[in-house]
């Protein structure tokens, strides 16, 4: 038996007998099996360990090669456990995987942890790290596995393995005197995971995310390949804290949240002069390009939601009331979709009424986990620039183009540069037929080209109906936010009974293509307060300009500037109290005003104005008649 292994630079060596990836590694170089940590095998991930026994495409991974993070994570998720279960031997572990720019491990004990109790944890961890304890995989039978952990008092970690499928191989891997149910992969030791890792903060997690089940502790931690990986993300960590959307929602009074209506918004006058803002923008912008606005019930007949598909798959998701007359079920929509295409059945629709593209902002509601609620992140209540396009396939190219061009100069104009794209294709649980989503899937693979666009795949992630472009940005601090999305659905309108009439004369399903440019509003609103640091362009801002005099001998100049202000449509206010001009400059500044006019008695006598820009010290003064042709 002979195996044939090809690298990285397409050289091949042959192996007369199964051979391990250490082994390997030593073969090649001594350097190469002390720096590598992972063996890639045609692009999965094994332990050096694992025994290669056919042709294969090889690769090693160093700790600080991009696709070694996962596991390096995952790795600093079961030295933390070990840490805990060697300072606090009475706590349970149940899960701890490695999760972006981090890991966790969820803990059940009856004393909570601290806060304080982080820093003793930490430094356990780096005495594991400093001792290169190797970490072996084990394979186990289940029952003898089941017996052990529940021989240690591990009761969660035995349900877990009572719950595996009958075929599924338990592999357990010792680190060692602590060991820990896992499917691998992991580095050799815990001495190639290094000390670029910091553990964060504390919180409670429900066990399996049943809020029926026992309530556990959840440890965060972040981890890195370097320390100076590690410096970066902490500072990032501080920045993103100055630019926390819920702080700068109370410091400019935009918005606040109560417990009597979670996850749901009260938008102040600010904040809702903001929010209009932006529904006026996108939908100016929707409406140039052809769409059409429309309004479908919020309270639908489960019927409907059965009929498309989201009462199996959204169910959990939904806010569902009863009607006592006759006992009907009723769902509070969470998506437009399927009234969408309601609308597009009415009435006999032909190949030359498409396009034909819909939108609409009306509410939607999701019954989000309490656990999940952030801001404006995430919400129970919401509202989307949602819209769906009904089209013929040979439409697809052109429309695709069309939104992507869309796209690109909405998120240009709200200062976002740095957009990379995801495609997703079909999940494990889906609508539908292959041959269907085959169609879907190359169509838009097709038309995502014919968009110059490059795009990652990410498997498996698609919608349940369709294959998906997920538009991700990057904001001004590094981090990513999916916000836009286009999905190509050859299934809905099919399971709805949506038809036009061809060229041949001939009833056919249209394509429907699902999209969104901003995503949620009140989720985007929220990036762009973090993204700007609440520092909005001009147009958006809430209070444009804030009119300010230095004593009230100044009261009638300013307030005639102020409504000369409005008049040309600027959104001002004017602040003649009697306070002295610092603090009054220090108040509007904490609000984000953009500019602040300031009118003294040289400005009252000469019709100036002394202008302060947000984030700067320095002031220029100019006619009135300059500000107006410059800033209206």
């Amino acid at each position: 038996m002979s195996i044939t292994l090809t690298f990285p630079d397409s050289a091949q060596r042959t192996y007369d007998a199964p051979i391990t990836g250490l082994e390997l590694a030593n073969s090649i170089s001594k350097s190469l099996a002390k720096q590598a940590v992972l063996l890639s095998l045609d692009d999965v991930l094994y332990d050096l360990s694992h025994t290669i026994t056919q042709d294969a495409r090889v690769r090693f991974l160093r700790a600080e090669d991009p696709a070694a993070l996962e596991t390096l994570r995952h790795d600093a998720a079961h030295i933390m456990a070990q840490a805990v279960k060697a300072l606090y031997p009475h706590v349970q572990v149940t899960i701890g995987p490695a999760i972006d720019n981090g890991f966790y491990y969820d803990f059940h004990t009856p004393e909570p942890f601290r806060e304080e109790d982080l820093a003793a944890i930490e430094a356990k961890m780096r005495q594991i790290v400093e001792a290169k304890i190797p970490l072996v995989r084990e394979v186990w039978e289940r029952h003898n596995a089941i017996a052990f952990f529940e021989g240690l008092g591990e009761h969660f970690k035995a349900e877990i393995i009572r719950d595996l499928p009958e075929n599924e191989v338990i592999t357990l891997y010792r680190q060692g005197d602590f060991v820990d149910l896992c499917r691998g992969p992991h580095f050799p030791t815990t001495g190639h995971v290094g000390l670029a890792f910091q553990l964060q903060r504390v919180a409670g997690a429900y066990w399996r995310g049943d809020a029926k089940n026992p309530m556990l502790q959840r440890i965060y931690g972040t981890a890195w390949a370097s320390q100076g990986d590690l410096k970066a993300y902490l500072t990032m960590l501080e920045e993103a804290e100055k630019r926390d959307h819920r702080k700068l929602g109370r410091a400019m009074e935009l918005f606040h949240f109560q417990d009597e209506a979670p996850g749901s918004i009260f938008w102040h006058p600010a904040g809702w002069t903001l929010y209009q803002g932006v529904v006026q923008y996108i939908l100016k912008k929707m409406q140039q390009h052809g769409y059409q606005e429309v309004n479908t019930p919020i309270l639908v007949d489960k019927t409907l939601w059965e009929q498309s598909g989201h009462w199996d798959k959204f169910r959990d998701n939904m806010f569902v009331c009863q009607h006592g007359d006759d006992e009907k079920t009723f769902a509070i929509k969470p998506m437009n979709c399927p009234g969408h295409v309601q609308i597009f059945k009415q009435g006999i629709k032909s190949y030359r009424d498409l396009p034909l593209r819909l939108t609409e902002f009306n509410t939607l509601h999701r019954n989000e986990s309490s656990g999940s609620l952030h801001g404006l992140l995430r919400l129970r209540t919401f509202h989307q620039d949602d819209a769906h396009i009904f089209c013929t396939p040979d439409q697809i190219n052109e429309e695709a183009v069309a939104f992507c061009a869309l796209l690109k100069e909405v998120y240009a104009e709200f200062g976002f540069h740095d957009v990379h794209i995801k495609f997703s294709d079909r999940p494990e649980k889906r609508a539908g037929l292959d041959d269907t989503w085959d169609r879907a899937e190359e169509a838009l693979k097709a038309a995502a080209v014919a968009s110059g666009l490059a795009f990652t795949l990410n498997p498996g992630e698609g919608a349940f109906y369709g294959p998906k472009l997920e538009f991700v940005l990057r904001d001004a601090i590094g981090r990513d936010w999916q916000c836009g999305t286009l999905q190509c659905d050859f299934i809905l309108p099919e399971r709805l009974g949506a038809h036009y009439v061809d060229a041949s004369g001939d009833k056919v399903h249209p394509v429907m293509l699902h999209r969104a440019i901003l995503g949620s509003l009140e989720r985007f609103i929220g990036i762009l307060l973090e993204n700007t640091a609440g520092h909005l362009p001009l147009w958006l801002a809430p209070t444009q300009v804030a009119v300010l005099t230095i004593t009230s001998a100044q009261d009638a100049a300013a307030s005639a500037f102020d409504q000369k202000l409005k008049a040309a449509g600027m959104r001002s206010v004017l602040d003649t109290r009697s306070e002295k001009v610092s603090y009054k400059i220090r108040e509007h500044s904490l609000k984000k005003v953009p500019i602040l006019a300031i009118i003294g008695a040289k400005e009252a006598e000469n019709g100036t104005v002394t202008l302060r820009r947000l984030g700067s010290a320095d002031t220029e003064t100019l006619s009135q008649d300059a500000f107006f042709s410059t800033y209206c």
